[in-house]
């Protein structure tokens, strides 16, 4: 698909999903993306930690894509730079918080000096062939969440990023309400905005609020250590907490890289210039108990952030003990129960109380609820509604709140979706190759590719090897050897072996060795059928032939 004269949106992620946000813009035979960002793996993909679109479609068009254009530093939004920017071979643009983080990202890589990265001022605005850019500052949990006003020769896009409205920020200058209006007032032909907490009644609340109620918590306990974990990137939150250590006589204590990396990156960009100065590890364990405040990451679970290690007393050097106090300030992403509900038990069995959202005011989201949704829409008054940045379920409730909100049209799209927005839009003009690759160790392949399906495969049955001798003769010339690994036989195992090893003899016996593929099939489809009568599993089996 090239696009002609004409305005075409194409989703290539977070359409149907939270989190791996890419979004393509076409016209006039270019196109650009906004934002590039990746998701993290889930027990659909063994042993995968992060997830990946595939950018197939643009990468086949590659001299045409003219720029990728970050919203915000979420790593749902960019994410993917370091392991796909590369081969697109376009220019980067984002604001200088955000640039800050991908330059680190580019540099860990072995990147920097391939990869343009381009810096834009907050509120600036750049020229990419028919596309027109204009940051717009909104309030996020993240310093420097924007949304996009992008020009372009078929009418005007607002495209929303992620965002809340917030009127006591902590971080950032957001544009006020009249700002909005006068945007909408311009004319805006379709709004493309976030649809992650359509289904939240309420107003998403205020910076300002959540530091009052971490203060009220954290003040009132005046013995053992507090430990805070929050999302690193939630830089507003890591000021709040480092006033609340002020407030409350103790000393801050950051634990985990990225914390490390966002602090870093937002001092030197202008933000939290009155953090107080971290202690190291070692000396926060010599203060007494109730002078230390750990940050740390691991609010998710993650078995090898800071958190999950402190909890299982891994970590080597921060310990809590009976009567610490750990306080998620972060939300519970959807999918992450378990693994949260795995930390929390490790931690209520060593005695240590646990605070989360539920029992204190001790989080807001960074994005909008209805009330903020209503309001949007008021201001900017698009002739069309695109929700994205949601599961099926809140981006169809988007659409129907936005016709609700008077927007004439909504069109609900999934990753693929080739949509012309202008002239006579919304149409669906048809689906692109959109899908997921996964990040095995240092290898990218395809998530439904033939090592995914078959690490599943694997991780469901178990698997069973079978070694057969060959003599001259054509038959086998010793028992065949059988090993097993995670099949469901446990003190019967010597017993099932015995049993493979009989059934791969009598196989090899009557099958044919002068065709190799057909007698290791029939060795191999016998051995099966012994696991299948024995655990009604159908194990992974592989035959090794050795002839003499």
């Amino acid at each position: 698909m090239t696009p002609g004269n004409e305005l075409i949106f194409l989703p290539l992620g977070g359409s149907g999903e939270i989190g791996m946000n890419v979004n393509l813009y076409g016209a006039n035979g270019k196109w650009v993306m906004v934002d590039l960002g990746m998701t993290f793996g889930d027990p659909r993909y063994p042993g995968i930690d992060v997830v990946l679109p595939d950018l197939a479609f643009i990468e086949e068009r590659r001299k045409d894509l003219l720029g990728i254009v970050l919203t915000h530093g979420h790593e749902d939004h960019i994410g993917a730079i370091p392991y796909l920017a590369a081969e697109l071979k376009v220019p980067l643009y984002a604001t200088p918080f955000t640039a800050g983080l991908i330059a680190k990202k580019l540099e860990e890589e072995g990147l920097l000096g391939e990869v343009k990265l381009n810096i834009v001022p907050m509120g600036g605005t750049l020229q990419l062939g028919p596309f027109g850019f204009k940051y717009v500052a909104l309030a996020h949990s993240i310093p420097e969440g924007n949304a996009l006003i992008i020009d372009t020769p078929y009418g005007r896009i607002f495209h929303t990023g992620d965002w809340k409205l917030d009127d006591a920020p902590l971080l950032g200058n957001p544009v006020t309400a009249a700002e909005l209006k006068a945007i909408g007032d311009e004319g805006i032909l379709t709004l493309v905005g976030d649809s992650t907490n359509v289904f939240n009644p309420e107003a998403s609340g205020s910076e300002s609020d959540v530091k009052d109620g971490l203060m009220r918590l954290i003040k009132a306990r005046k013995s053992g250590r507090v430990l805070v974990t929050t999302f690193a990137s939630n830089a507003a939150r890591l000021g709040t907490l480092g006033q609340v250590a002020k407030a409350a006589g103790r000393e801050l204590v950051l634990a985990g890289r990225s914390m490390d990396r966002i602090v870093k990156v937002a001092r030197a960009t202008g933000y939290l210039t009155d953090l107080p100065d971290p202690v190291d590890w070692e000396t926060a364990m010599t203060l007494p108990r109730n002078k230390v405040l750990i940050l740390c990451t691991g609010a998710q679970g993650e078995p090898q952030a800071a958190l999950s290690r402190i909890a299982e007393g891994s970590h080597p050097v921060l310990k809590l003990e009976p009567g610490d106090l750990v306080v998620y300030s972060s939300k519970q992403i959807p999918g992450n129960e378990l693994s949260i509900g795995r930390v929390q038990n490790v931690l209520a069995s060593r005695g240590i109380d646990i605070v989360t959202e539920k029992q204190a005011h001790v989080h807001v989201s960074g994005h909008p609820g209805q009330p903020e949704l209503e309001a949007m829409y008021e201001w900017i008054r698009p002739q069309i509604a695109i929700p994205v940045h949601g599961e099926r379920r809140h981006m169809e409730e988007h659409a129907k709140l936005a016709k609700a909100c008077g927007v004439p049209q909504a069109l609900v799209p999934v990753n693929g979706s080739a949509i012309r927005l202008a002239p006579d839009g919304p149409k669906l003009l048809g689906h692109e190759k959109a899908g997921r690759l996964v990040l095995d160790g240092d290898v990218i392949l395809p998530a439904d590719g033939a090592t995914i399906v078959e690490r599943r495969r694997l991780a469901h049955n178990g698997m069973i090897a079978v070694a057969v001798v060959v003599g001259r003769n054509g038959l086998p010339a010793a028992t065949p050897k059988v090993s097993a690994q995670g099949v469901p036989v446990e003190e019967d195992k010597a017993e099932f072996l015995d049993a493979c090893a009989e059934a791969a003899e009598k196989a090899a016996a009557k099958a044919d060795a002068k065709r190799p593929d057909a007698y290791a099939e029939a060795i191999r489809v016998a051995v099966r059928r012994v696991a299948r009568d024995w655990t009604g599993k159908k194990p992974v089996t592989d035959v090794q032939v050795i002839r003499l």
